[in-house]
Order: structure tokens, then C-alpha cells, then sequence
């Protein structure tokens, strides 16, 4: 990107669902895949996230880290299968835990899943890292070759930002939230931002973002590049990218399902 060599990369980030809860054929729920190198990263994990990480070249066994932002079921609705799915042991099966994590509560969400569906969710051999991040203030995680921080942000309780470094490169993730001081924060000068755009302009609702909010919110934290996500239907009748622009005088993309960037 920009000229950059391929050796100076040092994430892909992959749009695995840019859709909601509302059903799709073109736009599956909420998931993004980010790659940095030995890594890969899986940002929440709604409906579709599966196929459209086979289309997307990857396998569940090679997912090394599952972080979620929220409960929703948009955003964790095929938590139980995608660990139902690394149960499968033939070749090349899963060879390295999974950490999986997301805000307060986590754990005892996870615990509510293993209620219901048994065993069938455990993975085998302490195969599974569960964690949870503060949503009381700044967390920061640091793994093999990424670190992953986070803030809470204007959505659920449990709702968080993620902000993801690699080498000299940072991303950030919004998940779900309305306008958010710690959002600005977490994404002071990144190399590139991913909100939520629920709703056009016009048709704001609570706990979401619009495309001149999303904006407004990466022109505040001085980001290098938007990428807006999470559309509902109505998104598909204007002029999003326009009504962004208003706020945003940097680089600006539309995310469909399995677009590709890299840093």
C-alpha cells in the first residue's frame, strides 16, 4: 500500500462480515480477521464469520486469538460453533491453544455456553486461554508479536474498543458504540481506524455511530485511514461515504465482506 514493499508490511486485515444482525446475502454479521505475521486474530464472530474465513483463505485451527467486543448476538452468535468446529480432529486439527477473550463478564458468558452445549464446546488438552479486559479503564495484553489494548466504550457494559500493534503499525476496531471520548483516546494516531456505521445520518440511534459520527471521531484522533463497517440496510440507500466525508478529510473505504488491507 502506498509503495510500501511487502517486507514492511506487517498486518492484513481482512473483512470478514461488514453486516448486522439483519440477514444478508451479501454482508454477514461481525468479524474481522487480522494477520501479523505468526497471528491471527479473529475481532468478534457473528453469523457467516466461518464460511467467510475459508473464503477468506483460513481455517478455525489456525486462529490463534478470538476477541470479542460485546455479547451481541450479532457479534458472538457463532462463538459455540467456531469451538464446536475446533473439536474436529482430523489434519491438521489445532496444534496451539486458543486464547479467547473479551470484557467484563466473559467468563461466566462463556460458562453459560458450556451449560448448555456440554462438552461439546471444550476443547480438548487445554486447548482453550479464556480472559477477560478491564472495562472499568485502559487494559493492554501483550502476546508473540502483537500487543492488544482496549477501552470501554458507549454501547453494552461489557462493550470495548481494540486497538492492535504490530511492529510499527496500529489498527483500531470500534465494535459497537455511540460517540466516545476513550474511543478518540485509544485511537490517537493509528495507522488506520475501523468503526461502525449503523445508520445513515438522519437515522441515528443510541449506542451507534453514523457515518458523519464516525467521522468525526477518527478526525478527532488524528487516524490515518476509516474504514466504516456494521451498515445496516438503510446505509445501502445514500451516500455514506459523502455524508463521512463532511467530518473526515482522510482516506475513506466502504467495508464489504472479504476486503482486504494491508499495512
Amino acid at each position: 500500500m502506498n509503495g510500501m514493499t511487502r517486507q514492511n508490511r506487517t498486518m492484513t486485515v481482512t473483512i470478514l462480515g461488514s453486516g448486522t444482525c439483519v440477514p444478508s446475502l451479501e454482508r454477514s454479521s461481525c468479524s474481522l480477521l487480522v494477520e501479523t505475521g505468526r497471528s491471527k486474530i479473529l475481532l468478534d464472530c457473528g453469523p457467516g464469520t466461518m464460511r467467510r474465513l475459508l473464503e477468506a483463505g483460513a481455517t478455525v485451527h489456525e486462529i490463534t486469538h478470538l476477541f470479542f467486543s460485546h455479547f451481541h448476538p450479532d457479534h458472538t452468535g457463532e462463538m459455540a460453533s467456531f469451538l464446536f468446529a475446533n473439536r474436529y480432529v482430523t489434519e491438521p486439527g489445532r496444534k496451539f491453544p486458543l486464547v479467547m477473550a473479551g470484557g467484563r463478564g466473559f467468563v461466566l458468558f462463556y460458562g453459560a455456553f458450556k451449560k448448555a452445549y456440554g462438552t461439546w464446546i471444550e476443547l480438548p488438552d487445554n486447548m482453550l486461554e479464556t480472559e477477560e479486559f478491564s472495562t472499568t479503564g485502559p487494559d493492554t495484553k501483550i502476546y508473540d508479536d502483537f500487543s492488544i489494548s482496549t477501552m470501554p466504550v458507549s454501547h453494552n457494559p461489557e462493550s470495548v474498543a481494540f486497538r492492535i500493534t504490530a511492529g510499527t503499525k496500529s489498527i483500531v476496531y470500534s465494535g459497537d458504540t455511540d460517540e466516545s471520548n476513550n474511543l478518540v483516546a485509544l485511537a490517537r494516531n493509528a495507522d488506520m481506524v475501523i468503526y461502525e456505521s449503523s445508520m445513515p445520518d438522519g437515522l441515528k440511534v443510541d449506542g451507534h455511530l453514523t457515518p458523519s459520527l464516525a467521522g468525526k471521531m477518527a478526525k478527532m484522533a488524528n487516524a490515518g485511514e476509516l474504514v466504516l463497517t456494521h451498515f445496516y440496510p438503510p446505509c445501502d440507500k445514500v451516500d455514506i461515504k459523502q455524508q463521512c466525508r463532511s467530518e473526515y478529510g482522510g482516506p475513506i473505504r466502504i467495508a464489504k465482506d472479504l476486503m482486504k488491507i494491508e499495512l
